[in-house]
């Protein structure tokens, strides 16, 4: 601290510490995140559990435990009775978080629905855009959007969306993009990318991608496709901060 004081900056830095509502306002967010993760790594256990003899094609989801008696394996045999044990257990937990999930949404959806002002009110703004879901535009305000960042570059290192050179006399090279960023931001960010190259085929930065990855091969492809995503959070951001429609973008129709 004193060499902080002293005008030495790299002692120490200095962080904005949120306030009390806002930590607990990211809470249904992240709590979301985790157990979509967690449906998803079911999801694939019973999966693959029902591979191991020879079933392909099992759907985990709604009344699905009312349909394993009925499968057979591939010498058309019906499941071993501890595999089925396990895959009602494995469905009865699906089941368990996938409401919790669904109540998280309600939940967030009725907030927002009572008091449409403050950071509900960029959530509202966000989801407006085709392609982009309510739950994506709350992680978006809840994470970067509602936070004081000065500037395009601060938006951009803080979602870790930014390359690290490394540089050594007369020569260049990237290491990638860094990591020193929100990881949710960043995998979110990369997601909704993807996703605007469909649902927003005329907007401009479409037409940017497009335009520099014509001919290119897939690696081409995923190194812009994170460039694709610095410059859409960039333009989400003046959207929500300062109203700056980005060029070609299409609002959800009413």
């Amino acid at each position: 601290m004193l060499g902080w004081l002293r005008g030495e900056p790299g002692h120490c830095r200095m962080v904005a510490i949120p306030t009390v509502a806002q930590e607990d306002a990211r809470r249904p967010g992240r709590e979301r995140e985790g157990l979509v993760a967690e449906r998803t790594r079911l999801t694939n256990t019973i999966k693959a559990e029902l591979a191991l003899w020879g079933i392909q094609g099992f759907k985990p989801g709604l009344k699905a435990a009312e349909h394993l008696e009925a499968l057979r394996t591939v010498e058309g045999e019906p499941l071993p009775p501890n595999t089925l044990a396990r895959l009602h257990r494995l469905l009865k937990r699906r089941t368990l978080i996938s409401d919790q999930i669904k109540a998280i949404e309600l939940a967030a959806a009725q907030a927002i629905e009572r008091d449409p002002t403050g950071p509900n009110a960029m959530v509202l703004l966000l989801a407006q855009i085709k392609g982009i879901g309510l739950e994506t535009a709350q992680m978006l305000v809840q994470e970067v959007l509602s936070r004081n960042l000065r500037d395009r570059r601060a938006v951009a290192r803080y979602a870790g969306l930014t390359g690290t050179p490394d540089e050594s006399g007369s020569k260049r090279r990237e290491k990638g993009i860094g990591k020193a960023g929100n990881p949710r931001v960043r995998r979110g960010l990369i997601q909704l990318a993807w996703r605007l190259l469909m649902f927003q085929p005329d907007a401009a930065l479409v037409r940017w991608y497009r335009e520099r990855t014509a001919g290119g091969k897939g690696a081409i492809k995923k190194t812009m496709i994170v460039a694709l995503a610095r410059k859409l959070l960039i333009a989400l951001w003046s959207y929500a901060t300062a109203g700056v429609m980005p060029e070609g973008v299409i609002l959800k129709a009413v």
